[in-house]
């Protein structure tokens, strides 16, 4: 009799210890203290924001300045969920942050730089998580920015890391090709970290702190050109790209950028924290960071 007691109580104990587990996967309600600490030491940080502020009001980040981020409208929720700070704000595919041209000071890196964010996008949509980018205004002022899924030059639901010098489409294409992407693909709907690197030569896409190297592949789109009639070929993870960037100075946006037609490119899903810094990090750095 005790031993079919102490092996139920054992087997109740089990399940229940791996239930709570379970249900506490990917959570995230509490701040990740340590990893918020190691963010702060990291060299060259210019912006930690970790979205943890009521909505309507401003996110502002901690490093070389507040830059407080403005919302579109004001119905941009703030959930009690978030790998970083236990929080994260909510877009729904029509709404971004913004910081004005003016304002961005140090962000208008254009040397080096490094972008990571923890978010849980939905799949549905190519999303713009955050830097300078600009497809429209004065013939484009693109300079930097972290995108998930940009199928055209493949780049299907992988983290892209885009970069420009003149702020234009990549002559002779209709749209800049410069990005890294990723080798793996971006899970809807689960948390996950996501960055890209630029040290003034090569682009790197990362996921979940790891750098997978592409192998050359013919790019799509890029057939049927006078300068590329056969199409380009090259490795998109790292992508090689010495012309570095451009001192273009759009607004810092998260979630859109501006088009012909006005913001589009919506990220859709969760954003629980996003950091710049102005140097590449290495891939040790990356990943220390990335663990969640």
């Amino acid at each position: 009799m005790q031993t079919v007691i102490k092996t139920t109580l054992l087997v109740f104990l089990v399940t229940t210890f791996l239930s709570n587990k379970l249900a506490g996967q990917g959570q995230y309600t509490k701040p990740n203290k340590a990893l918020i600490q190691k963010l702060k030491a990291t060299e060259n940080l210019v912006a930690l924001w970790q979205f943890k502020e009521k909505s309507g009001k401003s996110k502002k980040a901690t490093g070389m300045a507040k830059f407080p981020l403005k919302e579109s409208d004001t119905g941009i929720k703030v959930l009690n969920q978030g790998p970083l700070s236990g929080h994260s704000i909510e877009l729904t595919g029509n709404q971004y942050l913004t910081l004005a041209n003016t304002e961005v000071k140090a962000l208008n890196i254009t040397e080096q730089v490094t972008v990571l964010a923890w978010v849980k996008w939905t799949g549905e949509q190519t999303g713009f998580v955050g830097g300078l980018w600009n497809e429209y205004q004065d013939g484009g002022k693109r300079q930097y920015g972290l995108f998930i899924s940009l199928p055209h030059y493949n780049g299907d639901n992988q983290v892209c890391g885009h970069i420009s010098k003149t702020g234009r489409p990549t002559p002779p294409y209709p749209y800049s090709l410069d990005y890294s992407a990723s080798k793996q693909k971006v899970t809807p709907n689960e948390w996950a970290v996501v960055a890209f690197t630029y040290d003034g030569t090569y682009a790197k896409s990362y996921l979940n702190g790891i750098f997978e190297p592409r192998e050359p592949e013919l790019i799509l789109h890029t057939e049927g050109f006078k300068e590329t009639p056969d199409g380009l070929t090259h490795s998109k993870n790292p992508y090689y790209f010495p012309d570095g960037m451009g001192d273009n100075v759009s607004d810092f946006t998260v979630g859109a950028v501006l088009l012909k037609r006005g913001m589009g490119n919506f990220f859709k899903g969760q954003i629980g924290g996003l950091v710049v810094f102005d140097r590449a990090l290495d891939e040790k750095e990356i990943k220390v960071l990335s663990e969640i």
